[in-house]
């Protein structure tokens, strides 16, 4: 698990669970920096990138989106599978999603 110095991180694929492909995702939504992940709302990132991208996301994708925020506001670096049971009792998907 990676676990980079949160007050210096500067690029998006150094941060705990995110690769290319996740970076990527994050800047497609305006997320071109890890501190801009601080006070984010994980379903609204999901959201909006289901929109964006015209696609539907797999939910596990919020399980990302949790961990890195969890990350970047001080907490330990931790997989992202750890956040499945929070989003599960929190997510309540919208119909055709």
């Amino acid at each position: 698990m990676k676990n980079p110095e949160r007050e210096t991180i500067s690029r998006l694929d150094a941060l705990p669970n995110i690769g290319e492909a996740m970076a990527y995702d994050l800047q497609l939504i305006g997320i071109d920096h890890p501190r801009k992940l601080i006070g984010k709302d994980p379903f609204e990132l999901h959201e909006k990138l289901c929109t964006i991208s015209g696609k539907s996301h797999d939910p596990c994708v919020i399980d990302v989106f949790m961990s890195v925020i969890h990350f970047m506001e001080g907490g330990d670096p931790l997989p992202w599978w750890s956040f499945t049971e929070e989003r599960k009792k929190a997510y309540h998907p919208k119909p055709g999603r």
